[in-house]
């Protein structure tokens, strides 16, 4: 089973940014696809996308991203990167990483915490 690891949340002020990672324990190369998720804190909405990236490179994002986040991914290292700018209080959630592998299905990880002060 392949096991995702997200590090780098934390407290930020707004307007600033902060730097998401995601290690994956298999070959990121090899994913349908890999891509973050948020859900604020004590939401019952399902996670929100934030955006992916799939294997051919193509890069969606949502709209409350666009112009502000930036999804990279190293495959020589198998993380994936989420770089956060322009920072708001509500963009305050915990993210997951979640890959879309062919034998496996869906594989989240445990997620990371990102507060945003105001």
């Amino acid at each position: 089973q392949v096991q995702l690891e997200e590090s780098g949340g934390g407290f930020v002020q707004a307007g600033g940014s902060l730097s998401l990672s995601c290690q994956s324990s298999a070959k990121t190369s090899a994913f349908v696809s890999l891509g973050w998720y948020r859900q604020a804190p004590g939401s019952m909405k399902p996670r929100e996308l934030v955006g992916y990236i799939k294997s051919d490179d193509t890069i969606v994002y949502a709209d409350s991203a666009k112009g502000r986040f930036a999804i990279s991914r190293d495959n020589d290292r198998d993380i994936l990167w989420l770089q956060m700018a322009s920072l708001k209080p509500d963009d305050t959630a915990t993210y997951y990483c979640r890959a879309s592998i062919l034998s496996q299905g869906v594989v989240w990880g445990q997620g990371t915490q990102v507060i945003v002060s105001s």
